[in-house]
């Protein structure tokens, strides 16, 4: 009866030992690892990058024989109005949607960053004058501002659009990275960082980086389904890629025309896998997010 009556408290620093009596607690973490995005989210990617193993048909031809089909063997997603196989157009222009998501939200990215740490590291007068200058802009409606500074700078192509979409959607991002600067700027290794003489860039890319990347991580992550789904906006909207440059939002600009003519494969099927790969990446954002928050609190 000794043995069962143990109360002996447990004392081990064996991450192992603790891990098999208390398995639940070190699964948790991959438990709540969004599995299945990850997964389709990956399947995408590897179709879009290995599309010319997957198909060999071309996605410009336009085989005005075939135009509008439903799908075939042959052609296993359907065809377009201009006689495009479809199978071929998601897999190709998965392609450009996912490359302007990536480069827009790299150019946010860097912009928050810089913009925010700058806002944080200057005097009360002049961070007060870069955040009602983000105010202002936050203020006006993102799709709008999209399209001003698109018509700025005239025809849409894939590095315009991503740096139109890219040099529009950093202000939220740069709110968080100065309210996570001001915190870190007061600790004490910065400070003995600032009286040795340490410049800003130094002191950003050395130390305040490793802080500020947990924290805004995900917001990376998620701008870059925000980015694809603005590409699919300005298309459908007709200020996007033109209809020449295969792209998911490209595919969804003939929405219209094909609902008036009752060929649903045409917005149906690159409208899945639009939406898919926007709410893996959303889940994989949120994902980073909690697990950003669980570390901050930690420390």
């Amino acid at each position: 009866m000794s043995k069962f009556l143990d109360f002996t408290p447990i004392v081990t620093n064996d991450k192992e030992k603790i891990g098999e009596r208390c398995p639940m607690k070190l699964d948790r973490r991959e438990k709540n690892f969004p599995f299945i995005s990850s997964v389709v989210l990956l399947l995408i990617i590897l179709g879009c990058l290995f599309a010319d193993l997957i198909t060999s048909a071309n996605p410009n031809y336009m085989d005005l024989s075939v135009m509008g089909i439903a799908p075939t063997k042959s052609h296993l997603f359907g065809t377009d109005m201009l006689g495009r196989d479809i199978f071929s157009m998601i897999w190709h222009g998965g392609r450009i949607s996912l490359f302007i998501g990536i480069l827009s939200a790299a150019f946010s990215f860097v912009i928050a960053l810089v913009y925010g740490s700058a806002s944080a590291l200057s005097s009360k007068g002049i961070d007060s004058v870069m955040m009602r200058a983000i105010e202002i802009f936050v203020s006006i409606p993102t799709l709008l501002l999209i399209v001003l500074v698109q018509a700025a700078m005239g025809g849409a192509t894939i590095f315009t659009l991503s740096v139109v979409i890219g040099v529009t959607s950093w202000m939220e991002m740069a709110k968080v990275v100065r309210g996570e600067m001001l915190q870190i700027r007061e600790r004490e290794y910065i400070l003995a960082a600032k009286a040795m003489g340490a410049g800003f860039f130094y002191m950003l890319r050395r130390h305040y980086l490793k802080n500020l990347i947990p924290s805004i991580m995900f917001m990376a992550v998620t701008n870059v389904s925000i980015a694809i789904t603005a590409e699919a906006t300005l298309s459908f909207l007709g200020i996007g890629l033109s209809i020449e440059t295969v792209s998911w939002g490209s595919m969804l600009a003939e929405a219209q025309r094909a609902l008036l003519s009752n060929k649903w494969w045409i917005i149906i099927i690159p409208g899945v896998f639009l939406i898919a790969a926007i709410l893996s990446i959303t889940n994989l954002g949120n994902y980073v997010r909690k697990n950003g928050n669980k570390r901050i609190k930690k420390i």
